[in-house]
């Protein structure tokens, strides 16, 4: 399994406008037919005016496959990518391995956010940091639950991203207060720090169509 996610800056202005067509166009033309749709999400916080959406594939050679179909849908290249184009800035990508120790954990329900962190280590260092964040894990996961953990295939080397899952904004920060107290995050925030080079965070905000909700 692989997974790409893809992140569009549109022009200030256009973000309604893109989600009704990415709803009633889109979606209605590409479904899952072409890779399934895990998340798809509006930036709160970190870059504004982005769409981020999260795809699964089979296997690299799957998305390649199926992209290429997809480009030759009449109706995805006439109807849709004509709409939307005019609305984008720019547009990114990485294709992502999920830490098989972890795997994939949707959390059940709606109304939730979601919050994107990526981690850039030094060069050589990003399996220290996802072994002691694992280790840890059973810890961090009292006050709030991790959604997947991922390495970067395709993109920025030596780079993970974990998205988790809140209930609102407050949420989000009584329990990353809670967790500094727990001596076993405690004993891990230095350890991991030291492997890593840069970090951010993006609060992600699920639209109408985002399976994650």
């Amino acid at each position: 399994m692989i997974y790409e996610l893809r992140t569009y800056t549109l022009k200030p202005g256009t973000q309604p406008a893109y989600l009704k067509a990415n709803k009633e166009l889109g979606r209605e033309i590409r479904g899952d037919r072409f890779g399934t749709l895990v998340g798809g999400w509006t930036t709160e916080t970190g870059g504004l005016n982005q769409y981020v959406h999260l795809w699964s594939y089979p296997s690299i050679e799957e998305r390649e496959t199926l992209r290429g179909a997809l480009s030759k849908d009449e109706r995805w290249s006439k109807e849709y990518v004509p709409t939307i184009r005019p609305m984008m800035v720019a547009q990114e990508n990485v294709l992502l391995t999920l830490d098989d120790d972890i795997g994939f954990r949707p959390v059940e329900g709606a109304g939730h956010i979601y919050e994107l962190r990526t981690y850039r280590a030094f060069p050589g260092q990003i399996g220290g940091w996802s072994g002691a964040l694992k280790k840890a894990l059973p810890a961090r996961e009292k006050f709030s639950k991790i959604v997947g953990l991922w390495t970067v295939e395709v993109g920025p080397l030596n780079t993970a991203m974990h998205i988790w899952a809140y209930d609102d904004l407050n949420h989000r920060a009584s329990v990353r207060a809670a967790a500094l107290q727990d001596p076993t995050w405690q004993a891990f925030v230095p350890v991991g720090s030291s492997n890593l080079a840069e970090m951010k965070s993006t609060i992600l905000i699920p639209t109408e169509v985002s399976p994650l909700r």
